[in-house]
């Protein structure tokens, strides 16, 4: 994962402050009861820590993006490296000349000059800030990109939720225009009551499924609406039953979702057999669940029966995902089944 050097300036300044501020309290008060000499401990911080931040953000922001981003790892430990034994030169010379002559008080002895323990433990202390300031910038960056994938995940399935919610409407409209038309090709009667009952489901699907939730009771409302239109353009031909049972109240759906079911049913069951067609649909309330089976004869006049079992078709197929990317596995269970000429779908789907 890439992190852009860039994030550092993100943080507000505040916590840039809060931090060393910390630090610098805590160094000063933990060398201060060693030497049991605070104003001591005091100076040598206010030398030291100019130090460390001039190491910790020359990492952060130059060797880091500059190097290890673009993996010339050697140069990095190198820069490194001649930074921190620079800084410490630089440590050694301020402190023996604006401090104390005898420097390295913590050590095993006081030294007037620069020796090599000295310059090997003050380079250790110095890497020790610099990883710990670098992992703490690392792991804020790190937790930053989580989110932000995060967010981007969340995004792009809300997006595609809604692609797939838009996609039903011209599906269910396109089939409705095409019995309208053939319809005023003949000339029937019936038109005029098909153009009003398809005039509320638009109203219904325009204004009230933009939300991710619809209330169980439009849904079945909007269902009746789609079973009346079938009545009238089928006439005598078609026998539906419909029975409902539970407490349909304040329940919730997605929108749309069952309306699906029972468009596929006419399209297969009803418009693509001859005589007279019985479609069976129940809905059943148990505890937080809805229960919602629907049945229909399968078609007598069609090409790819193997298709069909297979339950293929855009209204279908996006359901299934729709399914997928609005709920969890656990809240529904959607299967098919075709026996004895009777295409079955059940869908047991939460509704709180």
């Amino acid at each position: 994962m890439n992190f852009n050097s860039n994030k550092l300036y993100r943080i507000p300044l505040y916590y840039h402050v809060v931090f060393w501020l910390t630090y610098f309290l805590f160094n000063t008060f933990r060398w201060g009861s060693y030497f049991n000499d605070y104003w001591y401990s005091i100076k040598t911080n206010l030398l030291g820590f100019p130090i460390h931040m001039t190491l910790c953000y020359l990492n952060i922001l130059i060797f880091m993006p500059y190097l290890v981003y673009r993996k010339k790892y050697v140069l990095y430990m190198l820069a490194v490296l001649s930074a921190i034994f620079i800084m410490v030169l630089i440590k050694f010379n301020l402190t023996y000349l604006l401090i104390t002559h005898e420097v390295w008080p913590e050590g095993p002895e006081t030294i007037d000059k620069l020796t090599l323990n000295y310059t090997i433990d003050m380079m250790m202390g110095e890497l020790y800030v610099m990883t710990f300031v670098t992992a703490i910038k690392i792991t804020l960056d790190f937790l930053k990109e989580q989110k932000r994938v995060t967010d981007l995940e969340k995004s792009q399935l809300e997006t595609e939720l809604l692609f797939l919610k838009s996609q039903i409407s011209p599906h269910f409209f396109f089939n409705t225009l095409n019995n309208i038309y053939s319809l005023s090709v003949e000339k029937s009667n019936k038109t005029p009551k098909i153009v009003l009952k398809l005039s509320e489901l638009m109203r219904y699907m325009l204004y009230d499924t933009s939300g991710k939730k619809q209330s169980l009771e439009n849904e079945i409302l909007c269902i009746q609406n789609y079973l009346d239109l079938e009545r009238i353009r089928n006439d005598e031909r078609l026998e539906v039953n419909m029975e409902v049972s539970g407490d349909i109240h304040d329940k919730e759906i997605s929108p749309v979702i069952l309306l699906t079911f029972i468009e596929n049913a006419f399209k297969h069951g009803v418009n693509k057999n001859t005589g007279k067609v019985k479609i069976d649909i129940s809905f059943k309330v148990k505890d937080d669940f809805l229960h919602f089976t629907i049945s229909n004869p399968t078609p007598e006049i069609t090409l790819h029966t193997d298709n069909f079992n297979k339950s293929s078709g855009i209204g279908i197929e996006n359901v299934k995902k729709r399914l997928e990317l609005g709920y969890n596995k656990d809240d529904y269970k959607l299967s098919f089944k075709n026996k004895k000429n009777i295409f079955v779908v059940k869908l047991v789907i939460k509704v709180t």
